[in-house]
């Protein structure tokens, strides 16, 4: 696709706009809620007011505010109406009108948007997800362009070595450095992974930002192979998520007729492809030799490192590999400037990030917000705090692999090295609120069970460990264990965290150990004895 044809698709889009956009949420929590029952309705009653030609209703990606679907968001007025049922589309079209909305309001000026950066999710709830032109009209692909002809391969590592980006799937390894050592590898075949297997309970940022912008994810994906010398791409998700594939495969598919994928992009040398693996739903496959295993057709299990995949990955080739959210930020780095990106957040963690809100909190919903904003901020001012005039006794952060930050650390900082301190990680950006009902020994129970489950079994620390662990946890539970079970549990943890494999089985300790270091009366109290 040339310069002419691009800006064609654009001009045309933007002149079918109306002058009134009303904007429906279709990402799964509002389409599980009814929401495309409700776009219907407001299309028949745009038409039935002879608002045809003014009114646009549109089905876009996630509003964000999730607890409080379906959403529908009206423009230019900014208004967003909350938990909008059918019978409800009459009276806002009717307000569009200059009548008055029976439907509930939400103020756009409430903390949980004031407080939010949008910079990954800038386009959520804004394009149509499954229409490429509406993602072409909001500068889709325009730095895909700018680098195939503005930027060599060398110059786009280092704008994103300079932005201080770091990995957003948990680890939070430099990205310009990963980028860096799989461009440095010899000429050849190279790959490109978005590792998309979002498995940690609670956790959703992945699966929405590809629900509600896909192509956005494809673009970082395609400036990234350029950066590294790679032609071939392959997006790694579950088989549980059918919204995200279906439409992702449609993504892709547009992408391809038009020729923003495939050869000669823009006219250039440049080919870079794209294809879905889908896996069985097998949590340590977003362990990234496990993954690539799977994608390989093998069983995905994990294997050591050395070799790191940048090194030899997919058939024994250099291949990168970033999650979701590292790739969905590589448009806006390249559009706003390295330098620009590098002001956000905190001297060791940059730019912004995407959480999971969930749990026992008011308002619940995607949040991206400043690396360096406190916890005290998301839960009580973004997330309204716990809800029945409860209070927060803890957050658990990082899944799995995560701990429970209690109540009396809220002040911290969100960032690697401070959540780290406390013994849990950023993790892929899940974030649990518990409120002061949570048995902190049972929660332990909880995360230790699905490490046990989701073991792959290939090591013995991880495949027996988990299930010593569980066992111990339930008869603490219960009230059937002594003290010195209580220090065969820590010994235990010890052992785990440091003989597994691979991360799951190194991590799996973290929410017991966590919960030990800041709730162990809750132990304690359990034992026989006391």
């Amino acid at each position: 696709m040339d310069q002419n044809e691009l800006r064609s698709i654009v001009e045309a889009e933007r002149s079918e706009r109306r002058p009134v956009q009303v904007r429906v949420c279709t990402a799964s929590a509002c389409l599980a809620s009814r929401s495309r029952e409700v776009a219907g309705r407001l299309r028949a009653a745009a038409e039935g007011a002879g608002l045809g030609d003014r009114v646009d209703v549109r089905e876009v990606g996630c509003l964000r505010l999730c607890s409080e679907g379906p959403l529908v968001k009206v423009e230019p007025e900014g208004v967003l109406y909350e938990r909008v049922g059918v019978d409800q589309a009459d009276s806002i079209v009717g307000a569009i009108g200059g009548g008055t909305a029976e439907a509930r309001v939400g103020d756009l000026s409430e903390p949980f948007f004031a407080r939010q950066l949008p910079i990954v999710l800038e386009n959520s709830g804004a394009v149509e997800p499954e229409r490429i032109a509406s993602y072409l009209a909001a500068g889709g692909y325009g730095q895909l362009r700018r680098v195939l002809r503005e930027m060599t391969p060398q110059q786009v590592v280092e704008a994103i070595t300079r932005s201080g980006i770091r990995g957003r799937g948990g680890a939070g390894y430099p990205t310009g450095l990963k980028w860096a050592t799989v461009a440095k590898m010899p000429p050849g075949r190279k790959f490109v992974v978005c590792n998309a297997d979002e498995g940690d309970p609670g956790a959703f940022m992945d699966r929405s930002v590809l629900e509600s912008d896909p192509q956005r994810v494809l673009e970082g994906m395609a400036i990234a192979g350029y950066a590294v010398g790679a032609d071939q791409g392959y997006v790694y998700l579950r088989g549980e998520h059918p919204l995200t594939i279906r439409r992702l495969r449609l993504a892709i598919d547009q992408a391809r007729r038009l020729g923003v994928l495939g050869s000669g992009i823009f006219d250039s040398p440049f080919n870079f492809r794209i294809d879905l693996r889908i896996g069985a739903g097998a949590y340590v496959c977003g362990e990234e030799t496990a993954l690539m295993a799977s994608i390989e057709g093998r069983r995905g299990t994990p294997h050591p490192r050395p070799p790191y995949p940048a090194q030899s990955g997919l058939w024994g080739s250099p291949t990168l590999i970033n999650n979701v959210e590292t790739l969905a930020n590589i448009p806006a780095i390249v559009r706003e400037g390295a330098d620009r990106f590098a002001a956000i957040g905190t001297a060791s963690s940059k730019g912004t990030k995407v959480f999971a809100l969930a749990g026992n909190v008011r308002r619940s919903g995607l949040v991206e917000v400043p690396m360096g904003t406190s916890l005290r901020t998301i839960v009580e001012e973004i997330g309204g705090g716990a809800p029945e005039g409860r209070s927060i006794k803890a957050v658990q952060t990082g899944g799995p692999s995560g701990g429970c930050i209690p109540a009396a650390h809220l002040d911290t900082p969100v960032d690697y090295e401070s959540l780290k301190a406390l013994g849990s990680i950023m993790g892929s950006g899940g974030m649990i609120v518990m409120d002061d009902r949570a048995d902190m020994v049972d929660v332990a129970r909880y995360f230790m069970e699905f490490c046990r489950d989701e073991s792959c079994g290939k090591c013995i620390p991880c495949r027996a460990g988990t299930v010593q662990l569980h066992r111990m946890l339930v008869r603490i539970r219960d009230g059937q264990a002594t003290r010195d079970e209580l220090h065969r549990l820590e010994g235990l943890c010890e052992m785990v965290r440091h003989a597994s494999l691979c991360g799951l089985g190194q991590a799996a300790p973290s929410p017991v150990l966590s919960t030990l270091r800041f709730f162990r009366e809750e132990y304690e109290s359990r034992l026989i004895g006391g």
